[in-house]
């Protein structure tokens, strides 16, 4: 698949690692949306942005292997079998990039704008940060993060590792410690994801209606 001349510097990063606690332990990436997993729905969105596509996967490799290959996306594990959540997922998408940075999305959204990478590298270049994070604002402007949405510098790589090592896992804390830069995006419908069944087949349902989405300056 021919990769976009415009972001040479990105590899793309979806995080399909999780338990799918909420799911009964389904593999979520995995789960059938309009009769495709969500996480192809996901990686058909983001891999235009990028010039290479990674997919952090814990298990059923082989199944996204074969959803991955028309993007010849590779696929990463995280380093421990006990699902220590989206940080050891980011790690090994830094750990395994071969660009300056990376652009980690959550497998989950099939709706991801489609200028998701040009908005967070434009904002992370002006703020010369280390981080761009996505926020959304609902009808009465309040804001929302979804932190799992992410442009970061594979320089972090080390530095997440020896967080890692002391056992903190939450994706808030660690963006902290560095200089993060949020964007906000006024389409909060593009970033609707499934944690349950039953949110997936509202996904379902409401998918239909949703366009493309794009971030508005």
């Amino acid at each position: 698949m021919e990769r976009s001349a415009l972001h040479p510097r990105i590899t793309g990063l979806i995080l399909a690692g999780g338990r799918g606690t909420r799911m009964g332990g389904l593999d979520k990436g995995l789960q059938p949306l309009n009769g495709e997993p969500l996480a192809l729905h996901a990686a058909r969105r983001l891999a235009p942005q990028v010039d290479a596509l990674l997919v952090s996967a814990n298990r059923h490799l082989d199944a996204y292997a074969a959803l991955g290959e028309p993007f010849d996306a590779q696929i990463v594990a995280d380093a421990t079998t006990d699902f220590p959540g989206p940080l050891a997922g980011m790690l090994a998408g830094l750990r395994a990039a071969r660009t300056e940075l990376v652009l980690c999305v959550p497998c989950d959204t099939p709706n991801l704008p489609l200028d998701l990478a040009a908005q967070l590298t434009h904002a992370l270049d002006a703020a010369r940060a280390d981080v761009a994070t996505v926020v959304t604002r609902d009808s009465i402007g309040r804001a929302t993060m979804h932190p799992v949405f992410a442009l970061l510098r594979t320089t972090l790589a080390d530095d997440l590792a020896a967080t890692l090592a002391r056992g903190e896992r939450k994706v808030r804390a660690w963006y902290a410690r560095h200089m993060n830069v949020e964007v906000v995006f006024p389409d909060e419908h593009a970033f609707y994801n499934a944690n349950s069944l039953q949110e997936l087949a509202e996904l379902e349902r409401a998918l239909p209606a949703v366009g493309e989405s794009r971030h508005e300056s």
